[in-house]
């Protein structure tokens, strides 16, 4: 049996699917961008600043597992898909030690994929895994 969750302060799923589920003691979180909940604006995207998107899709990600019931420290695993690896590759791992080095989470598994392109016209997805038990 597995558990839906629908963050009210994320941004709204673009497509028919939850923001996170939980499954026994894991809950995953579905891709999040960098949009703001309630606009179709995206920041950093005209003109591109990668940072600004980068920050916003961990700002959502956390919004999504805290409305999940659980501590960002529960996560134990993160996806992250950017669609220019040498360019953007350098400030995605700056930013990501900013969420996760120095905190009580013990730094998550990770990988990080360069794809063609994601549903909108973003440069980064966030994806994780939380541990629930």
């Amino acid at each position: 049996m597995s558990q839906d969750f629908h963050s009210s302060r994320a941004p709204e799923p673009v497509g028919p699917y939850p923001h996170a589920k939980r499954a026994g003691d894991f809950v995953f979180l579905s891709g999040v961008g960098p949009r703001t909940r309630g606009s179709t604006v995206i920041p950093g995207v005209d003109p591109l600043d990668f940072e600004v998107q980068c920050r916003a899709c961990f700002e959502n990600a956390k919004l999504v597992v805290e409305d999940a019931g659980l501590a960002w420290t529960s996560v134990v695993d993160v996806t992250i898909y950017l669609t220019n690896m040498k360019r953007d590759f350098a400030t995605y791992n700056r930013i990501y030690a900013e969420y996760f080095a120095g905190n009580a989470n013990p730094n998550p598994t990770r990988t990080t994929l360069e794809i063609g392109a994601l549903p909108t016209p973003i440069a980064v997805e966030v994806k994780a895994i939380c541990w629930a038990g």
